[in-house]
């Protein structure tokens, strides 16, 4: 029975209406602040059934110099997932929730987020940590709290690639690494459809909300507007609210990812000036060999530089693929945050050519 339950990868991700709004109300609580909490459910059948969750406690961001941390608004409530102090937190919810008769299976965790800027190495630590130590299928649902004030539920679910995890457990993202598994920053993350679930009595129930009862005919007015009436918010030319803020946000990690190169070229300087030395050595030490032959005398190791040199330690492509997959997509929401302006600013500067009978 078990081996009906987990045969296959997962194909979808279900979500109850429940667990929705509980995400949806703890992450608009802490906004722009990032929360996380524990989602618990069942797998059936390559769909992973999301039925109930609960906040983890915010943790005090801990001091470090890494400057990549600043695109972490919050790297100790993004630490939460896998903090050890929640360890006990944790055990005793899924306890208490057992013996209330409620799903405590671990299928996964959640992550609010400002405008998609979640891709940082919390969330990809998070996520390795449940696929590789908790249960291997499991998702990281990602709820967009600025997207989501404009009127359309923003909430997505994400597992790692089988070749970004084969990566990661090596623990290194050099270049031969990357080659290796044929990794790309496409090649991070897999997006998994999702659903949201009602129950036959909440859908009842909803159905009857949308329908009240009819007013009486003294009520009626006969000057209300008609269904077709002139309607003038399609003429609107504002721009996006969230248009300007991605564009920052954009513009902050083509900076970094400036940053990254000038690291890696950096390395490469170094590594170059070494081998040179080494080269050098190793040319000295044969000429010294040939005098100390001739002379019929014991020849000198060659293999001593590795000794003397030491070559620099390749800088890890970790970040680079995470930034450059966070560009991708700050680039594929400005997009859809103009497709629809654009359109209309054409309009109203004869961008488009007109038709001539």
């Amino acid at each position: 029975m078990a081996d009906k339950h987990t045969a296959g990868p997962l194909k979808s991700v279900r979500v109850d209406a429940l667990v929705v709004l509980k995400i949806c109300k703890h992450a608009s609580s802490a906004h722009p602040q990032t929360v996380t909490g524990q989602l618990l459910g069942m797998d059936v059948d390559g769909e992973l059934q999301v039925t109930n969750s609960f906040p983890f406690p915010t943790m005090e961001a801990p001091v470090q110099d890494d400057k990549h941390d600043k695109h972490d608004s919050a790297s100790g409530a993004g630490a939460a997932p896998r903090a050890k102090a929640n360890t006990y937190y944790q055990t005793e919810m899924v306890r208490c929730l057992r013996e209330m008769n409620v799903d405590a299976n671990s299928v996964g965790w959640y992550q609010s987020a400002s405008l998609g800027n979640f891709l940082n190495t919390n969330f990809v630590e998070n996520q390795f940590f449940y696929q590789s130590s908790l249960n291997e299928r499991t998702v990281a649902l990602v709820h967009d709290t600025a997207r989501s004030t404009s009127g359309a539920l923003s909430l997505r679910a994400f597992r790692l690639t089988p070749q970004f995890m084969a990566a990661h457990k090596e623990g290194k993202f050099t270049v031969e690494s990357l080659q290796k598994h044929n990794l790309t920053y496409k090649d991070i993350l897999v997006e998994l459809p999702l659903t949201i679930y009602n129950s036959h009595l909440l859908t009842s129930l909803l159905h009857q909300l949308d329908n009240p009862a009819p007013a009486p005919l003294s009520a009626l007015s006969l000057s209300a507007p008609m269904p077709l009436a002139p309607n003038f918010d399609s003429l609107d030319l504002s721009i996006d609210l969230f248009l300007e803020k991605n564009c920052d946000l954009l513009l902050e990690s083509i900076e970094t990812h400036y940053s990254e190169v000038n690291n890696q070229q950096y390395y490469h300087r170094q590594l170059a000036r070494e081998q040179a030395k080494i080269t050098a050595w190793q040319q000295k030490r044969k000429s010294e060999n040939q005098l100390r032959a001739s002379a019929k005398q014991p020849l000198l190791p060659e293999d001593e530089w590795q000794r003397l040199f030491k070559l620099p330690q390749e800088p890890s492509r970790l970040e680079t693929l995470l930034n450059s997959r966070q560009i991708e997509q700050y680039s594929k929401q400005i997009d859809g945050f103009t497709a629809s302006v654009s359109a209309k600013m054409f309009a109203v500067n004869q961008g488009l050519p007109r038709t001539e009978i």
